[in-house]
C-alpha cells in the first residue's frame, strides 16, 4: 500500500479545527439578539454600507455648514457673476502648496459678448483649516474657522462657479443641505406617527373603522402626486414667513406620505394580534397602548426602520419639486429645489451648467439613502 508523506507544513487536524470554527459560528449565531444579526447581515451588502457612509457624510456637513462653506450662502460680489468654476490643484514648483487660477474677461468670438475664462498667470494661493468670514455656528457659537479657502481674504474663490448675484455656489449648495435634508427627516416624523397611529388603529380595531380607512388610503394612493402637491401648495399664503412656509410644506409631505407605512403596520398588527403572546397578555389585562408599545411594535421595528429609512427620499425629492416650480420654499431661503428655479430658462443653463450642480447634489443622496433603505429592509429580516 502506498504511503503518503506530509510535509511538515501540512497541519494534520486541519478538518477538525474547521468543524470547530464551524460550531463556533453556529453556536454565536445561536446566541445572538436580532440586532446582532441584523448587524452582521447588513456589513455583507456593501452598497448599503457605502449609502450609510454618504448618508452620514450628507448630515456631518449640513449639521456644520458654516465650517464647510467657505461663505456664507449670502455672500456675494457682483463683480464676478455667473463666473466659472475654479479648480484646485494642490502641486506647485513640485511642493504641497494648493491653490487655484484667478479670472480675466475674454470675448466671445460668435456673439462678441464678454465671457470670464481663468487667468493662468494669476495664482490665488489656497488653504485648508483657514481663517475666513465670521459666523455663529448653530446661531451661538461664534467662530470663523473654515474647511477651506483663500489665503487672501478677497481673494475671488468659486469652486462650483457663481450665480446671477456672484455667490458661490458650493457654499449655498452645502447651506441648502440644511432645509433639504431636515424636511426629509420631520417629514418622516410626521408621517412615522400618523402611519403607526392609523395602520395600528385599523389593524387592530377592523371592521367598518378598517374598511374607511383603507378605503381612504387607496385614494390617496389613486390620485396623482404632482397635481395632489401643487393644489395643497397653492393654499399657502404669499406673505408667510420662510419658518411658516417650511412647516406648511413638511406637513404637505407628510399628509402624503403616511399611507406606505400605514399599510405595513396594519398588515403586521393583523399577524401579530393572533400570537400566543399578544393572546396571553390580552388575557393578563395588559392596557392596549401598553401592548402596542411594549409587545408589537418592538417585534417589527426593523421592519419601520427600513421603510422609514426610503421614505426619506421622497420627502426630499418633494420638497425639490416645490421649490423648483415655485411653490415651495422662496428665498431668501435657500435650498436646493430653490437653487435650481434658475435653471428654469435653457439659455441660462446652456451658457451657465454648473447652475446644476444642486441636482447633483439630490442625486447622491437620493440614491445612496435608497441603497441604505435596501440594505436595512434586506437586514431587518436576517433568518
Amino acid at each position: 500500500m502506498t504511503q503518503i508523506a506530509l510535509s511538515p507544513e501540512t497541519p494534520t487536524n486541519a478538518p477538525q479545527l474547521s468543524e470547530e470554527h464551524d460550531n463556533i459560528e453556529h453556536t454565536k449565531v445561536e446566541v445572538a439578539s436580532q440586532w446582532q444579526l441584523m448587524w452582521w447581515k447588513f456589513k455583507r451588502h456593501r452598497m448599503a454600507v457605502i449609502g450609510g457612509i454618504v448618508v452620514l457624510i450628507y448630515y456631518i456637513v449640513a449639521l456644520f455648514a458654516n465650517f464647510f462653506a467657505p461663505v456664507h450662502f449670502s455672500t456675494y460680489n457682483d463683480q464676478y457673476v455667473y463666473a466659472p468654476p475654479q479648480q484646485i490643484r494642490l502641486f506647485r514648483d513640485g511642493k504641497f502648496n494648493p491653490y487655484v487660477y484667478g479670472y480675466r474677461f475674454e470675448r466671445d468670438p460668435v456673439s462678441f459678448k464678454k465671457i470670464w475664462a481663468l487667468d493662468e498667470e494669476t495664482i490665488i494661493p489656497v488653504s485648508f483649516f483657514t481663517r475666513g468670514e465670521p459666523y455663529k455656528l448653530w446661531g451661538l457659537i461664534p467662530g470663523n474657522l473654515h474647511l477651506f479657502g483663500p489665503k487672501e481674504e478677497d481673494a475671488p474663490f468659486y469652486l462650483l462657479g457663481a450665480d446671477k448675484t456672484g455667490r458661490d455656489v458650493l457654499s449655498r449648495i452645502i447651506f441648502s443641505s440644511q432645509v433639504s435634508l431636515t424636511v426629509g427627516l420631520v417629514g418622516v416624523a410626521i408621517s412615522l406617527i400618523l402611519g403607526i397611529l392609523i395602520g395600528g388603529i385599523s389593524g387592530l380595531v377592523g371592521g367598518v373603522l378598517d374598511n374607511a380607512i383603507q378605503r381612504l388610503i387607496e385614494i390617496l394612493i389613486s390620485i396623482p402626486t404632482l397635481p395632489l402637491w401643487l393644489a395643497l401648495a397653492a393654499v399657502v399664503p404669499l406673505d408667510w414667513t420662510p419658518l411658516q412656509v417650511y412647516f406648511m410644506i413638511t406637513v404637505i409631505l407628510s399628509l402624503i406620505g403616511w399611507t406606505g407605512l400605514g399599510r405595513v403596520v396594519r398588515s403586521k398588527f393583523l399577524a401579530l394580534r393572533e400570537e400566543d403572546f399578544i393572546l396571553a397578555a390580552t388575557l393578563d389585562g395588559v392596557p392596549q397602548g401598553r401592548m402596542i408599545m411594549r409587545h408589537m411594535l418592538p417585534s417589527f421595528l426593523s421592519h419601520i426602520i427600513a421603510q422609514v429609512t426610503l421614505s426619506i427620499p421622497y420627502m426630499i425629492l418633494g420638497e425639490t419639486a416645490l421649490s423648483f416650480l415655485g411653490l415651495g420654499l422662496r428665498p431668501p431661503v435657500v435650498s436646493w429645489g430653490v437653487m435650481l428655479q434658475e435653471t428654469q430658462k435653457v439659455a441660462v443653463l446652456a451658457s451657465y451648467p454648473w447652475l446644476l450642480y444642486p441636482a447633483v447634489a439630490v442625486i447622491i443622496v437620493v440614491l445612496a439613502l435608497n441603497f441604505l433603505g435596501d440594505g436595512l429592509r434586506d437586514a431587518a429580516d436576517p433568518y
